[in-house]
């Protein structure tokens, strides 16, 4: 089945998933990071180099890492992501840590939380990522004998590189990557220990004056729900030539009418064709926010005073924010709030790229 027309019949079913969502609790709330997930050691490890090996990728110059660094909170610190070879991508590249908590996945919501695997997928294979091709990555793991061999352990001896395997492995990795808890954690499960003044009257601010709560709360502290804050396109959109056409050619896969008339990012509405959903991108969440900057959904904002004061100010042209009317030392106050979120991040032993070596004929 052609990839476009994939991409136009999960169309129907993810905007009937974002339209049907749980219904809000009565009283949003913060909550603490949950208990790590129950994961596969030896899938894990598997997943873990195929996530820095770069002979996945078309022409083996890039990996999962290139745009998901671990000292950079699996960001890569741009504003903009960088494409494939020859390509550059218009919207920022999320952070992976606590993925397995998101319920919605992507900026513009298209894949469920629970999918995180056609996620890995799509960025294995999509010509505007990793350019993979599954045939060729099967046959490069098995010219690989230190790889095959992890194979071998996580799948059993008689296994042979399969693509859903590939996808379910590096899946299996990210879901052990989680945020390390902070002095907010311990708050939320009633240690004694107290914020730090300036801390505790962010959170304050947080779940009151500037009703933050209403977007962001639970573990992640995001709604994983769209919202349009009107934040305005970056020049580097009308003005990098390649950066236009990855967005065209997203729209065009994505089956949304009148493509030649965009230039902007539309969110969510790429997706569902509501014009309602314009504008619209899923809430991100709010830990780790030290690390992943910059911030917002193209990266507009180099730090959380810029953000903070966005927010303050009622967002951009059609935002569905109102203004906070903060005062400079409440803001100061949350966005103390908003750093105390950050851990320090985990330590990530990246592995070793293994040599091509001979294949044993006996053992195919």
């Amino acid at each position: 089945m052609p990839h476009s027309l994939v991409w136009r019949l999960k169309a129907v079913t993810i905007m009937l998933a974002l339209m049907t969502l749980p219904a809000a609790a009565s009283e949003a709330r913060l909550e603490p990071l949950p208990a790590p997930a129950p994961v596969r050691a030896a899938l894990v490890e598997l997943g873990r180099h195929l996530f820095f090996e770069s002979r996945l990728s078309g022409d083996g110059s890039r990996s999962c890492a290139t745009c998901h660094q671990p000292a950079k909170g699996f960001d890569d610190g741009q504003a903009l992501s960088r494409g494939y070879n020859g390509t550059e991508y218009f919207r920022n590249a999320p952070g992976l840590l606590s993925v397995r908590l998101k319920s919605r996945l992507m900026w513009d919501g298209r894949y469920s939380g629970a999918d995180l695997a056609a996620v890995v997928r799509e960025m294995l294979t999509d010509g505007q990522f990793m350019n993979g091709e599954v045939r060729v990555m099967e046959e490069r793991i098995r010219q690989i004998p230190p790889l095959l061999a992890l194979w071998r352990r996580a799948f059993g001896q008689a296994s042979e590189p399969r693509p859903e395997q590939i996808f379910e492995s590096i899946t299996e990795y990210l879901r052990s990557l989680d945020f390390a808890d902070t002095i907010v954690d311990s708050e939320l499960r009633g240690a004694t220990t107290a914020l730090p003044p300036a801390v505790h009257e962010g959170l304050q601010l947080f779940i009151g004056k500037a009703h933050c709560i209403a977007c962001h709360s639970g573990p992640l502290l995001s709604d994983g729900k769209p919202h349009r804050l009107g934040v305005a396109d970056p020049v580097a959109l009308s003005r990098e030539p390649l950066r236009t056409i990855s967005l065209l050619r997203y729209y065009t896969n994505m089956g949304l009418p009148n493509v030649m008339r965009e230039r902007g990012d539309v969110g969510v509405y790429a997706v569902s064709k509501n014009p309602a959903d314009r504008g619209r991108f899923i809430t991100p969440g709010l830990r780790g926010l030290v690390h992943t900057g910059p911030y917002m959904h193209n990266g507009r904002y180099d730090s959380l005073e810029a953000v903070v004061d966005f927010h303050n100010d009622g967002g951009g042209s059609g935002s569905e924010l109102r203004p906070l009317y903060l005062t400079v030392r409440e803001r100061q106050a949350l966005v103390a709030f908003l750093r105390s979120l950050s851990a320090p991040l985990p330590r990530v032993a990246v592995p070793p790229a293994f040599d091509y070596g001979l294949i044993d004929e006996a053992s195919r």
